[in-house]
């Protein structure tokens, strides 16, 4: 029998499950995985990521509303998005993205009660023969190894988020 080992999921495993939404939570940045906020959005690197490097665009005010965000919410998040494409363009040059938002369980929301945009990076052939055989998804860079990393291209990133 062939092994994988990701002894980072204990800690989701074990760890005391907040009731509280996880965008709105107080804390520092680096452990909550912001890498950066304006007064309308914060971008957030995703926790359970589908490739490194996915990323979401997240409005500070908690709605699950698409349509209750105002004109500078929406408008605020499409830059967020914009500028999470540029710093992921140069800081890992993906072949692609998918953006996208999944609004309610259904649609597959793991925060249903938080409206999020992902941003994800794409490479051709990251859906390797793990995903097909194991479905499995091997990423090779360990989370707060990729915060570390896109951190400096946000703080000089030259398309601000504008609110």
């Amino acid at each position: 029998m062939d092994r994988l080992w990701a002894p980072w999921r204990m800690e989701y495993l074990t760890e005391e499950k907040d009731t509280g939404c996880i965008f709105c939570r107080p804390g520092d940045d680096r452990e909550l995985l912001v890498l950066r906020r304006t007064p309308l959005v914060q971008i957030v690197l995703n926790r359970y990521p589908y490739t490194n490097g996915h990323l979401m665009v997240v409005p500070n005010r908690h709605t699950a509303e698409l349509g209750g965000l105002s004109d500078a919410e929406m408008l605020a998040m499409f830059r967020g998005a914009a500028l999470c494409r540029e710093v992921l363009s140069r800081a890992s040059a993906p072949d692609g993205f998918n953006v996208g938002m999944n609004l309610g369980k259904a649609a597959g929301a793991g925060v249903k009660d938080h409206l999020h945009l992902h941003v994800v990076p794409r490479w051709n052939g990251d859906g390797s023969f793990m995903l097909v055989v194991a479905e499995t998804r091997v990423l090779p860079e360990a989370l707060l190894a990729t915060y570390d990393r896109l951190l400096p291209f946000f703080a000089e990133a030259v398309g601000e988020v504008k609110s």
